[in-house]
């Protein structure tokens, strides 16, 4: 049973980094239970203290990527209703246009609701997009390093 369990824990922790880029698999979630079911398996050796941090890790950059389009939005010099456009661009491409609606979604989204609810200019309106889309780069980024560590301890503990 103890092998069985292992090989789920490492499934587990390459569906999270898969999850990095596939917006239909919550990554560090994912990556998260492998470390728990190691530990089950009675390879892990975590600490409590460990295992409560990386909960925590996981919990705030699965949230983050929610939120950091609609916040770098504003960053980059858009309106509210780029912000609101962003997130529910976000939304919508995740569930229309997968898995390039993750990208797609927020750069439009922002880039709509400038246009249309604040009648911005061009230059403006492409500014706020492009806010967006580097949230994407870098949400992408810390999930990348999140759930590499999380494989990375998962490895060591095995070693």
């Amino acid at each position: 049973m103890e092998i069985v369990l292992v090989i789920l824990a490492f499934v587990l922790l390459a569906a999270g980094i898969l999850g990095v880029v596939l917006p239909m698999l919550p990554g560090p979630p994912l990556s998260f239970l492998g470390l728990l079911v190691l530990q089950f398996s009675g390879y892990g050796g975590f600490s409590t203290a460990f295992l409560v941090i990386w909960a925590l890790i996981a919990a705030i950059v699965t949230v983050m990527d929610y939120i950091l389009p609609s916040i770098m939005t504003k960053r980059f010099g858009g309106s509210r209703a780029a912000s609101i456009g962003s997130f529910v661009g976000l939304v919508a491409g995740i569930f229309l246009f997968p898995p390039w609606g993750l990208i797609i979604g927020p750069f439009a989204g922002a880039l709509i609701g400038e246009l249309v609810f604040q009648r911005s200019n061009g230059e403006k309106a492409l500014k706020a997009a492009f806010g967006a889309f580097l949230a994407f780069i870098v949400g992408s980024g810390v999930k990348l390093i999140a759930c590499s560590m999380m494989l990375f301890y998962a490895i060591r503990a095995m070693i």
